[in-house]
């Protein structure tokens, strides 16, 4: 049975009690909010005595409950992924777990070096150099004075910064202070990491950087918690993943059923949220399957997948240029047999189309097509015409032109979207006559048995030869 058919329930039956790094249970969290400063005072000194003459508890505040009867392990070794929207809890659950905030009920147990890369450089004292500071967080991760000192010389190195070492951190840039926590924390020889989306600031080269070494620490049997909104980064890198939701655990498992889960809950119409959310917990509630039978009823279903289109599907980022004389509308996707879709199967062909309606006259006119991630990196589009001097010469005032470009879904499982565009001649420039960015979305279904990684299927296939040694 592949690792992506193994459920949450099962894994924990087939792990030893003993092997666990992290133990959440039953953990609930609660806020107190106050509409008025003046309110904390009188729940202060006011609240116990009216509680006393009333016999009843009294509040000045409303309660907010950031977590609810949480429960899950992480075993040792294990990579686990945690994602939701904002507000779900993720940054709430592991603060309780690092131990910077305590719960209101339940409990978590935690074997192991925890190395935290929460709010980087928060721990920072912003009147000391660098080098005082890299002492400072590094005595409190659990290292001696001896193991920093060995160590300093690796510290600097990956941070980077330069003479910035014996500068007062209140002098930094915000990257160099990212630079500057991670490396101190990755140093710590950590058997438990704990990583809350630190890793979005900083340049992209930094950050493969950080990726390649918790890569590392991953490959020596280290534990990592890691949080994210990149539903490819959860896939990429974790053995399991958790659904929050408004302080609720949803449900946990294979990466790319839970981070599906998300986006189809995230890019929900409002009103049909509830009703997927529910049937998200049902699922979970579901997954009493027999292991014998779990693997072949998948296989049935991935033979006969199919496209559909799901009308809570539409992207709630669309940015559109000012025309100039054309529009853009009805941006879709259709199989070859004509069907409007948006959930794709990987390795078949589709068609992207969308109307333009002129206005005006337009004079040497292209049009275009980009699909891009959800992190807005360009992944390829094309144009209708190589060049200006193939473009369609003139188009006339009071016209509509249905633009279609065939493509090859050559992605892995995930979620996408696409720009239209329009160009012509004005003011002797080619310029956008109009323009839509993220104007549809798509997603390409998820299938527990693909091999291809990363964004781009490459149709890569694996050959393995085994030679018996002498």
């Amino acid at each position: 049975m592949s690792s992506e058919m193994i459920t949450a329930d099962q894994s924990a039956a087939l792990a030893p009690a003993s092997t666990f790094a992290i133990r959440v249970e039953n953990l609930s969290k609660c806020f107190h909010i106050y509409d008025r400063p003046r309110q904390r005072l009188q729940q202060l000194l006011l609240a116990p005595i009216k509680s006393r003459i009333k016999d009843a508890e009294v509040k000045y505040y409303r309660e907010f409950w950031a977590l609810k009867n949480i429960n899950f392990e992480v075993y040792r070794g294990e990579t686990v992924g945690i994602i939701g929207k904002n507000g779900s809890g993720k940054s709430t659950l592991l603060q309780i777990i690092c131990g910077t905030l305590t719960a209101t009920e339940g409990s978590v147990e935690v074997n192991g070096r925890i190395a935290a890369l929460l709010e980087l450089g928060s721990g920072f004292n912003p009147d000391f150099t660098g080098r005082e500071n890299i002492y400072l967080n590094g005595s409190i991760l659990g290292l001696s004075r001896q193991e920093i000192d060995e160590r300093f010389a690796e510290i600097e190195a990956f941070a980077d910064i330069g003479d910035f070492i014996d500068q007062q951190v209140k002098s930094y840039s915000s990257g160099m202070a990212v630079r500057l926590a991670f490396a101190v924390a990755i140093n710590a020889d950590p058997e438990i990491l704990i990583v809350d989306e630190a890793l979005s600031v900083g340049d992209e080269l930094f950050q493969r950087k950080c990726f390649s070494r918790i890569e590392a620490i991953r490959q020596k049997g280290a534990t990592i918690l890691f949080v994210s909104h990149a539903g490819s980064a959860i896939v990429e890198l974790c053995d399991r993943a958790i659904l929050l939701d408004s302080g609720d655990k949803l449900t946990e498992g294979a990466p790319k059923q839970v981070v599906g889960n998300y986006q189809k809950m995230l890019y929900a119409a409002a009103d049909r949220r509830s009703i997927i959310r529910q049937q998200i917990i049902s699922g979970q509630a579901q997954t009493g399957v027999d292991p014998d039978t779990e693997e072949s009823v998948l296989i049935e279903i991935e033979h006969n997948i199919e496209e559909s289109f799901d009308p809570d599907l539409k992207p709630n980022s669309t940015i559109e240029y000012e025309d100039k004389g054309a529009r853009i509308r009805d941006a879709g996707i259709y199989t070859q047999s004509n069907i409007k879709v948006n959930n794709l199967v990987r390795g078949r062909s589709y068609f992207y189309r969308y109307s333009v309606d002129f206005a005006t006259i337009a004079e040497r006119v292209r049009f275009g097509m980009l699909i891009k991630t959800v992190s807005g990196a360009e992944l390829g589009g094309a144009v209708s015409a190589s060049s200006v001097a193939h473009s369609v010469e003139w188009v006339e005032a009071g016209s509509s032109v249905q633009v279609q470009f065939e493509f090859a879904c050559n992605l892995t499982p995930g979620l996408y979207f696409l720009n239209a565009g329009v160009t012509g001649i004005s003011d002797q420039v080619e310029t956008f006559l109009h323009r839509a960015l993220d104007v549809a979305a798509f997603r390409v279904i998820t299938e527990s048995g693909c091999l291809a990684t990363s964004i781009v299927d490459f149709h890569c296939v694996p050959t393995l030869t085994f030679s018996q040694g002498i």
